[in-house]
């Protein structure tokens, strides 16, 4: 941002350039009901943090997404249009359907169950965030640990044994994770605390939350409703009403449009999350830059910061999810991979696979923990995605932010909670497909992609749910990289008691 100023202490201007007005930082105090006491203004949001000249970045992912957006739409359409016309023979409910050889209108119930239980669930870990923070982080790492365990075990006893292996796999690697995180606890949940009394302050995070989380909800429930949909038209095993009916079948045409609408799935509820991520980071920038300052905090925050992650900043934010949208369709795929390896035995193929697998996941961290802040620094200064990566990225390792990023437990406290959400919707489409029995399932083949996309849903909604506490800490840290005084002259208070905690702080910021 621009230059500090405060009585008996020296100025402090950051190296890059960037319009902001001046700043006067005062003495923070919290209120009894835990919210920051803030001077309000009369500027807006695109006037506190302004682009110099304000223009449309990465116009070529933008056209992308409109174009992955159109056609899922239409494929969606298609599928769809073909499924009403032989919607007696797909059955009207849970059981009654005709087919016996692909999925049907139980598998669209329960997928659209899985979507329901994703959203009460992770809205319900949100509240259990915001009610008892100080437990939170036990919380989630102790009954994350049980249920991997208890899933896996429950899978064993089913006989269902890819599945049993790859949830023991996850259980101990989360028990292992959580272990090696016990003394870190006490600077995470400093940093969960502060995340939460911001929200307080501004209840347009939770609001802006909520209403990201519906719209995930609801494509996932349309994208559900799609992937049967083209499973029913595109079949061509004998016996499929929809195909027999319609032509142009193949098993060529039936896996190119799963890979596609699987894509095009990832891809828009990457960009939902996003979008989501730089408007409630535009939030928590306010805050921290200008609720101390002379100016004040900007009038209706939430809105500006929604104003330009959905014009200037959607080509950045559609660069982003798309790099990671690809490598979750290629984990998806050599998962597939996996799974066709077992069905034939061929163990060389399977480990080989699994390393692949093990390489694309560090790949997908890598690429998320850059996005994670770049985008903070898309929100507030409507930068373009390349360069506020490296910038972003410039910053953190200049000031060692990066070693108190890595030590902060919220992100993968948060993964490990959004991969209970997960275990649970898979759970429960195990439990659906054996006790309602299909036809099109009498031999168990579909056991793993139903459950593999259940869990997906369950996985994408809870990381959307998630997002005001990623973003605040995000926003948080890249904040405090780029202008670090800010946090030891306007917010002494929460200063001491980060030094106290993490006492290499004070060597960042006087770096």
């Amino acid at each position: 941002m621009g230059e500090y100023n405060q009585q008996e202490q020296p100025s402090y201007t950051p190296s890059e350039q960037t319009a902001a007005p001046q700043y006067t930082p005062q003495q923070q105090k919290i209120s009894q009901d835990g919210q920051f006491d803030e001077k309000r203004s009369d500027q807006t949001f695109e006037e506190a943090f302004k682009v110099e000249k304000p223009r449309f970045n990465d116009l070529w992912a933008l056209f992308l997404l409109i174009g992955v957006i159109g056609g899922f739409s239409a494929v969606s359409g298609i599928c769809l249009n073909a499924y009403a016309a032989h919607h007696s023979f797909f059955g009207g409910g849970i059981y009654g359907g005709q087919e016996q050889f692909s999925l049907n209108t139980n598998t669209i119930i329960l997928l659209v169950f899985a979507v329901v239980i994703g959203f009460v669930i992770s809205i319900a870990y949100f509240l259990v965030a915001r009610m008892f923070t100080k437990q939170f982080i036990w919380i989630t790492g102790i009954v994350n640990v049980l249920l991997g365990f208890a899933t896996a075990i429950y899978y064993f006893v089913e006989h269902y044994y890819s599945a049993a292996i790859v949830f023991l796999i996850f259980a101990v690697f989360g028990a292992w994770c959580f272990y090696s995180w016990i003394g870190r606890i006490p600077f995470a949940t400093l940093m969960l605390q502060t995340i939460m009394d911001v929200t307080r302050a501004y209840p347009s995070i939770l609001l802006t939350s909520f209403l990201g989380s519906l719209v995930a909800a609801a494509f996932g429930a349309w994208f559900s409703v799609t992937l049967v949909a083209v499973y029913v038209r595109y079949n061509p095993t004998e016996g499929s009403a929809s195909c027999s009916s319609s032509g142009g079948c193949s098993h060529a045409t039936l896996i190119g449009l799963l890979v596609y609408v699987t894509f095009a799935g990832y891809y828009i509820s990457e960009v939902i999350k996003n979008i989501i991520h730089t408007t409630i980071s535009g939030i928590y920038g306010s805050w921290y830059f200008c609720s101390r300052s002379t100016q004040g905090m900007p009038r209706w925050p939430a809105l500006g910061a929604f104003k330009r992650s959905m014009t200037y900043s959607l080509g950045s934010i559609s660069f982003g999810s798309l790099i990671v949208s690809i490598i979750q369709l290629l984990q998806q795929l050599a998962g597939w991979g996996e799974q066709a390896a077992r069905n034939d035995n061929n163990m060389i193929a399977v480990a080989l696979i699994c390393v692949l697998r093990c390489l694309i996941a560090v790949l997908q961290w890598a690429v998320n923990f850059f996005n994670h802040y770049a985008y903070c620094y898309i929100a507030l200064y409507g930068s373009a995605y390349i360069p506020a990566a490296k910038e972003t990225w410039r910053m953190i390792k200049d000031r060692g932010f990066d070693a108190l990023i890595n030590d902060c437990l919220i992100d993968p406290v948060l993964n490990l909670g959004a991969q209970f959400v997960g275990y649970v919707c898979a759970l429960f489409a195990y439990l659906y497909l054996k006790y309602t029995a299909p036809a099109y399932n009498s031999s168990g083949n579909y056991n793993a992609p139903v459950v593999a996309f259940a869990f997906l849903i369950g996985l994408q909604i809870c990381s959307i749910a998630s997002v005001p506490i990623k973003s605040g800490t995000a926003t948080f840290f890249t904040a405090m990289a780029r202008d670090p005084e800010v946090l030891r002259l306007s917010y002494p208070d929460l200063y001491q008691k980060i030094v106290h905690l993490y006492p290499r702080v004070q060597q960042m910021i006087h770096s």
